[in-house]
């Protein structure tokens, strides 16, 4: 089942107590355990988005990636761009966390520096996500998906 799961900062040398304006917003897949769920990414990975925001740079949004290799065969990365190299930010061992309030996982940015938040929502997503109507004159091929933010 999809979920929206919030991520902020938690504590850092920069923010010694954490910030709730630097974070992550993502839509996943979860199992009943609420670990990411491979199989259910297969079937909703178009509508996997994540928005990476924080105060000094714009916001950023892309989607979550189930690649091969990696710890246990794969690796979930967040993908900014669509498919182009050196722009992904990949969680350290994502596969093994739990998506719970409370949790913590870590993600390492572009640049490989490695960054601590804390999991303060997971949500249901209750709401229908579907493929939206092309607007006119839009390419024939091209699918919008609506995302609840």
């Amino acid at each position: 089942m999809l979920h929206r799961i919030i991520l902020h900062l938690a504590r850092a040398p920069d923010h010694p107590d954490g910030s709730d304006r630097i974070g992550y917003e993502l839509l996943a897949p979860l199992d009943g355990d609420g670990h990411l769920d491979p199989i259910g990414w297969q079937q909703v990975r178009a509508l996997c988005h994540v928005r990476r925001f924080a105060p000094d740079e714009p916001e950023r949004g892309g989607l979550l990636v189930h690649r091969p290799g990696g710890t246990g065969g794969a690796t979930w990365l967040i993908d900014f761009g669509r498919g182009a190299a050196g722009d992904d930010e990949s969680g350290h061992r994502l596969e093994t966390h739990v998506f719970r309030k409370g949790e913590c996982i870590s993600i390492g940015n572009a640049r490989r520096r490695l960054r601590t938040f804390r999991i303060v929502d997971v949500q249901p997503v209750r709401e229908r996500l579907a493929p939206s109507r092309r607007p006119t004159g839009e390419a024939p091929g091209r699918r919008r998906v609506r995302v609840p933010w």
